[in-house]
């Protein structure tokens, strides 16, 4: 008996995947207003894809350019729609990314419609693909 509420309280002390995916997105729009490259790494799975083939590497190099191009960097993102399966899931949101040189208004602002694939391995979500486009 001992046994069995030992498992119970484990498995109901386990973060839902939806929540923990939504916490890892979390992050991962603190790192690129932080600017933090590395944060990125370790969120982007090893086969990731995105747009015209850009590839994991490509995707760190494109953070670090918008990083070094901007003083300071907004990403607001709307609500996220979520489509779970059992290891994997895909996120739609907008996304309002801003950059400025640090004045009171950015320099530059667009909007984008982005759908992003994942894949959870070993309880951490990795972002394997993603997509966007510009509505603005």
């Amino acid at each position: 008996m001992a046994a069995c509420l030992a498992l119970l309280t484990v498995a109901c002390g386990r973060t839902p995947p939806e929540k923990r995916l939504r916490e890892t997105m979390g992050e991962l729009q603190a790192a690129i207003e932080t600017k933090d490259a590395a944060a990125l790494d370790e969120v982007l799975a090893e086969d990731f894809v995105g747009p015209s083939g850009l590839d994991r590497n490509g995707a760190r190099r494109l953070a670090q350019l918008m990083f070094l191009r901007h003083g300071a960097i907004g990403a607001n993102v709307g609500p996220i729609s979520i489509d779970m399966t059992p290891g994997h899931a895909t996120a739609r949101f907008n996304v309002a990314l801003t950059g400025s040189s640090g004045q009171l208004l950015p320099d530059t602002a667009r909007l984008y419609d982005v759908t992003t694939g994942w894949r959870e391995v070993d309880g951490q979500w990795r972002m394997t693909s993603v997509e966007w486009v510009g509505r603005l």
